[in-house]
């Protein structure tokens, strides 16, 4: 008993480790983007090569690991380390793309809309129900946010069908990142360091021409200083954490477990863009952000609720099974479903 106890403790920690990182370095690294973006700062806008600087990185860390033995290399069909690439190289261009052509308060709500597109695809590709409580929190969660979030919407047809794309491309690429760990029985870190290299050298070829498309600058005419290159690494440090935890996260738990706690980002990002950068904190802000923070609360009750119910359905059908021979128990769920059979031949079902 003891052992079990140690060993759930062990895995929380475990669980809330790899949320604080997911947390801390996506903060970080839109914190650094940030200087390393904006005007007032080094005006690199470039975003999609510096995805593809990220990737780069991201899979050279993975070939010294693998190198090193740090991490066992598993075997995943190419084809399926391409699908997943194209989809996320995709889900990257489309949401540069979207931010560019639509408001930023639309921008804000596709972004939102995420979590029910991935419950639905979920439900479609692997049949997964959620329960009432899982429900109202994610709609209390998408509420919050998008009260503190969103302010003007304007929209248009190119925005609407760039963000459409957006949306269920990296709803997609969430959940094959937990299907494919699954399937293949694979680690995050060794399915990150299979499609790291693919994304970065697609990225850094396509990169800087949807960057030239959105900015109107080819980066090759950028005069790069060496605060900027620092400011790059420090992205480039910091996104693989980002990478790694994200892997993680998902593969722990769910791609809406994964949403949930990205729009926990977004309350500190808002909160530290008020204390470092003087961005403006109104009511609304704050009355979204309380909001947001009681619908994660439910969310992790409701789903930790869930978690005690599966785990109680096992204990009670392993007692079953014990009690009972296997022939026994066998014949107990022929009859049952025997039965059932019986009773919508007749048109009815026993309560």
């Amino acid at each position: 008993m003891a052992a079990e106890n140690e060993k759930k403790s062990s895995s929380a920690v475990s669980d809330m480790g790899a949320w604080a990182m997911n947390v801390i370095s996506s903060v970080g690294i839109i914190m650094a983007n940030k200087q390393l973006m904006s005007s007032s700062g080094f005006a690199f806008s470039f975003a999609t090569t510096l995805t593809g600087f990220h990737f780069a990185l991201t899979a050279l860390v993975g070939m010294v690991s693998n190198a090193t033995g740090l991490s066992a290399s598993k075997h995943v069909p190419m084809w399926e380390l391409i699908w997943f690439s194209i989809v996320a190289n995709v889900s990257i261009a489309a949401m540069n793309f979207s931010l560019m052509l639509n408001s930023v308060g639309f921008y804000q709500i596709s972004k939102l809309s995420m979590i029910p597109v991935v419950c639905v695809m979920e439900w479609i590709l692997h049949s997964k129900r959620y329960s009432r409580e899982v429900k109202i929190a994610v709609v209390v969660v998408v509420v919050g946010v998008g009260i503190c979030t969103v302010t003007d919407v304007k929209v248009n047809a190119k925005g609407f069908i760039c963000a459409c794309v957006a949306i269920f491309s990296s709803s997609l690429q969430q959940i094959l990142i937990g299907s494919l760990q699954k399937k293949y029985s694979i680690g995050s870190f060794e399915l990150l360091s299979k499609t790291a290299p693919i994304q970065a050298l697609s990225l850094l070829v396509v990169g800087p021409l949807v960057d030239y498309l959105l900015s109107g600058k080819f980066i090759m005419n950028y005069s790069m200083s060496s605060g900027c290159f620092l400011f790059i690494l420090l992205s480039c440090a910091l996104a693989v954490f980002c990478n790694i935890s994200q892997y993680l996260c998902i593969g722990r738990f769910s791609a809406v477990s994964f949403q949930v706690i990205g729009h926990m980002k977004t309350v500190c990002i808002l909160t530290l863009g008020w204390v470092l950068f003087d961005s403006a904190m109104t009511f609304k802000n704050v009355a979204g952000m309380i909001v947001a923070i009681v619908g994660m609360v439910i969310y992790s009750w409701a789903m930790e609720l869930e978690k005690q119910s599966n785990i109680a359905a096992a204990k009670a059908l392993n007692s079953v099974k014990h009690s009972l021979s296997e022939e026994e128990f066998g014949l107990l769920k022929e009859g049952v479903e025997t039965t059932q059979s019986k009773d919508v031949e007749l048109g009815y079902t026993k309560g």
